[in-house]
């Protein structure tokens, strides 16, 4: 079954970090993925652009409004996701619980309609 695992986090938390202190937490995401294709359960993954660079679209009174920017006021943004394979939410919990951005935010774990 495929699992979203949604990386939540505020992203000012990198830009404070001295360089050397973000290159470490960059490289453990490296490290996860690479255990996640050992475990043959990884299928994609990606980081996402800063949400100022987001675009939100909707209908409104029958218009199409585009906003600039991302739709919610919140501190911790999504910056990425990974898209797993495994036979359960358990499993899924597991890797979620593995993932860096579990230490310095949060990670959604969501079940993909099939």
């Amino acid at each position: 079954m495929h699992y979203m695992l949604l990386i939540h986090a505020d992203p000012s938390g990198f830009e404070k970090m001295p360089p050397a202190e973000a290159e470490k937490a960059m490289s453990a995401y490296t490290d996860y993925t690479k255990a996640l294709k050992a475990a043959k359960v990884h299928v994609s993954s990606d980081r996402l652009k800063p949400a100022a660079t987001a675009s939100t679209v909707r209908h409104v009174n029958g218009k199409l409004k585009v906003q600039d920017g991302p739709f919610i006021e919140s501190k911790e943004q999504l910056g990425g996701y990974y898209l797993i394979d495994v036979p359960d939410l358990d499993e899924a919990l597991k890797w979620a619980g593995k993932c860096p951005g579990a230490h310095h935010g949060a990670v959604e774990v969501r079940a993909i309609w099939s």
